[in-house]
């Protein structure tokens, strides 16, 4: 277990640390030594066990969660979540989210939609916290309209982190349900006023790869679609630059899951601007 020796080895640093600094004066000697000691010293010792003590019972309490994550073991997550959090009756905010997202990796979809269920009866706040772990489940599902339905009506109830990304992922559901005039005027304004560089330029790739040749208004799609690619371009200015910032998203499963769309949106960004 790798994070079972790290914490072995950072808890064994600080015991020495600690002990260095507190008994030094003692070895030094001298009346002031006693002083030190008492005032200093053994007050940083007691915090230090103390802190110890700490990360020792978070350890223990969460073993089985941890090995469990650094294995990769989702079926086995999925199912040690469960018997904590359904089972139990404890809908604590940070497992239903490891148990949607453990859900999303091995693609079950019904337990997903079971979870929110039971999540909004137990604890609603629990859902508008990771609305975008369930909406995105609705978008793998295939069922687009369900995720617009939900998109629109929890888009005012999200933490406001998540606001851009929720009303992305409602322009893509109308996108792929085909409705492509609801989709466009959500996408358009992203692109020309989202403050997210991985918001605006997806939305600026799709408003130029589906939503012109669609659109009534194929010049004002087009024109948008400009206006997000340059406004990017300008704050990126090369493919690295557009990589890190993805890279800061990367871990979050709502991006994870349209890794493919992030990739062919930078592709497009940048096809103009770099030499091949």
């Amino acid at each position: 277990m790798k994070f079972k020796y790290l914490i072995i080895v950072f808890s064994i640093i600080i015991v020495l640390i600690v002990l260095i600094t507190a008994l030094l004066p003692i070895y030094r000697g001298g009346p002031e030594s006693t002083v030190t000691f008492r005032y200093i010293s053994l007050p940083l010792l007691i915090l230090m066990f103390l802190l110890l003590t700490g990360i020792g019972i978070y350890f223990l309490i969460n073993y089985r969660l941890l090995s469990l994550l650094e294995k990769e073991d989702w079926p086995a997550l999925a199912y040690y979540l469960e018997q904590k959090i359904i089972v139990k009756n404890r809908y604590n905010f940070q497992n239903v989210r490891l148990l949607a997202s453990s859900y999303l990796v091995i693609s079950d979809y019904p337990s997903i939609q079971k979870l929110e269920s039971k999540a909004l009866l137990a604890k609603p706040s629990v859902v508008d916290k990771n609305i975008l772990i369930f909406g995105a489940a609705r978008v793998l599902g295939g069922n687009h309209k369900d995720a617009i339905a939900f998109f629109k009506t929890r888009l005012d109830k999200c933490p406001q982190k998540d606001r851009q990304w929720v009303r992305w992922f409602l322009g893509f559901s109308y996108l792929l349900s085909g409705d492509f005039s609801q989709a466009e005027p959500v996408l358009s304004s992203l692109a020309v006023s989202c403050d997210d560089a991985v918001i605006t330029g997806l939305s600026a790739y799709f408003l130029d790869s589906s939503l012109a040749k669609n659109s009534l208004r194929p010049d004002e799609c087009r024109a948008a679609a400009e206006n997000g690619r340059s406004r990017v371009v300008k704050a990126l200015i090369n493919t690295a630059k557009w990589k890190k910032e993805v890279d800061k998203s990367g871990a979050e499963i709502h991006t994870a899951i349209i890794k493919r769309y992030i990739d062919e949106a930078g592709n497009w960004l940048y096809k103009n601007t770099e030499p091949s």
